[in-house]
């Protein structure tokens, strides 16, 4: 269904953006259902019961595994549509399929017909109960006088990335989950293999058994008719995926191993031995030693869901592999990298491969701004952990309700003894930073997506 006469995406979005998204607000699971996200799709049609899927959860590392799992099978052939969270730039970046964004007028289209179908959903006219008031994540629970609770920002904008999937025919959805698992929007795919990269502490309390929390979470994802692909983690959470049945669990160091990760130009080199085979000096195109262990995960995924060996041509499609934002290189003299890194594990992966692939004569500048969820001391002690420098702190706050204000980034630099400055927005830090380096320096931008994305933006449309 095409959208009316004078109908635009900035109209759909305006719509869209009237929900409320839990991206921004981040809530826990206490009360989450599914069922919301189910009759939203049964209005649909079904749309995701159309393709087989590979899920993928994790603290860190989702986009990255998506992405090399996507390139996979592209080299097989397959036709895929990849669903990610959060966008960096633009939200037709969440739904892609051959590594191209969801054009304007197509999502204009899809969202238009949500718009229709959510006041089918309110209104009882799938069978959602009376009154009922399961949310999922980015759910609401709350109603419009209607029979059924709204559909959240996250909720609409999936169930769109699988409508279209399911338009354009696509042979594979690979899905990343949001923030959550069991109870994640994205948790009704029809799976085939199920991937938990780590267990980080990331939107969590730190309270003791914050681990098992968050691994009976994420383990949620797994089911009796999938293969589960495990990262490295301790026996007991790997216990909890067991818990759930799936058709074969596959873990890091026991079923599968990375067993060499070597810098190369343009990315690592690595041999990873699987289940059926071992593949040797496989190239892939990313910078970080985090991205071996990702290579690993994902070549263990794909070789599960095709059930057979992976030959030299689907390999070489890990050696084209460029996501947005995840150590992504976009200047040289000085050099200048922006990554999305958010939580200190992913600030240490990311100062890891500074200090390991790139060799800095000159100073080194840190914009960071960050949630106002984050330690910014324990970020910043994190660049401590790699052996990377940090010479000098530029604080900015993105353009986000939950920001942290960038005095409290510069206040915890300075707290370390780094010399700090505060800018406001992005853009303004970028251009601070750069105005203080030379040719032999380098400027790293992390700390949020959202920050890396609005760095991106400004960088790439020449306004630096």
């Amino acid at each position: 269904m095409s959208p009316p006469p004078g109908s635009s995406l900035a109209e759909a979005r305006a719509w869209l953006d009237g929900h409320v998204n839990l991206e921004a607000t981040a809530g826990d699971t206490e009360g989450l259902s599914l069922q919301p996200m189910r009759s939203l799709l049964a209005a649909l049609g079904e749309p995701h019961a159309d393709y087989p899927a590979v899920h993928i959860t994790g603290t860190n590392g989702k986009g990255s595994v998506a992405t090399m799992v996507a390139a996979l099978a592209e080299a097989w052939g397959m036709t895929v549509g990849t669903y990610a969270s959060p966008h960096v730039e633009r939200i037709n970046e969440r739904m892609s399929v051959g590594g191209t964004p969801i054009g304007d007028e197509d999502l204009a289209e899809v969202l238009h017909h949500l718009r229709l179908v959510e006041g089918y959903v309110i209104a009882g006219g799938t069978g959602v109960i009376a009154g009922g008031t399961g949310v999922t994540a980015g759910g609401t629970g709350v109603t419009s006088g209607g029979e059924g609770p709204v559909p959240s920002w996250f909720e609409l904008v999936t169930a769109a990335a699988f409508r279209w999937f399911a338009d354009v025919a696509v042979d594979l959805a690979v899905v990343e989950v949001g923030k959550l698992g069991r109870y994640d929007a994205t948790n009704v795919v029809n799976s085939r293999v199920g991937v938990i990269t780590n267990i980080g502490r990331d939107h969590t309390d730190g309270r003791p058994g914050w681990e098992r929390a968050v691994m009976e979470e994420k383990a949620g994802i797994l089911h009796d008719q999938a293969v589960a692909v495990l990262g490295p983690m301790a026996p007991e959470l790997v216990a909890i995926a067991q818990q759930e049945s799936p058709r074969e669990l596959l873990v890091a160091g026991r079923h599968f191993e990375l067993e060499e990760n070597r810098p190369a130009v343009g990315g690592r080199v690595v041999t990873v031995r699987t289940p059926r085979a071992r593949y040797e000096d496989v190239y892939v195109s990313l910078f970080g030693a985090h991205q071996g262990d990702n290579a690993a995960l994902a070549l263990t995924a794909f070789e599960a869901l095709v059930d057979q060996e992976l030959d030299e041509s689907v390999l070489a499609g890990m050696g084209g592999v460029a996501i947005p934002a995840r150590f992504e290189v976009v200047g040289r003299q000085p050099l200048v990298v922006i990554d999305g890194a958010h939580n200190p594990d992913g600030l240490a992966a990311a100062a890891a491969t500074l200090a390991e692939q790139f060799s800095v004569l000159g100073t080194v500048t840190w914009v960071v701004g960050m949630m106002g969820d984050k330690d910014p001391d324990a970020m910043l002690a994190a660049i401590d952990t790699s052996d990377a420098r940090c010479d000098r702190v530029v604080g900015c706050a993105p353009d986000w309700p939950r920001a942290l204000p960038a005095a409290a980034v510069a206040a915890a630099a300075t707290n370390r003894g780094i010399d700090a400055e505060i800018a406001g927005q992005v853009g303004e830090a970028v251009d601070r930073a750069l105005a203080l380096s030379a040719d032999e320096d380098a400027v790293v931008i992390a700390g949020s997506l959202y920050t890396a994305g609005a760095a991106r933006l400004h960088m790439l449309s020449g306004n630096s």
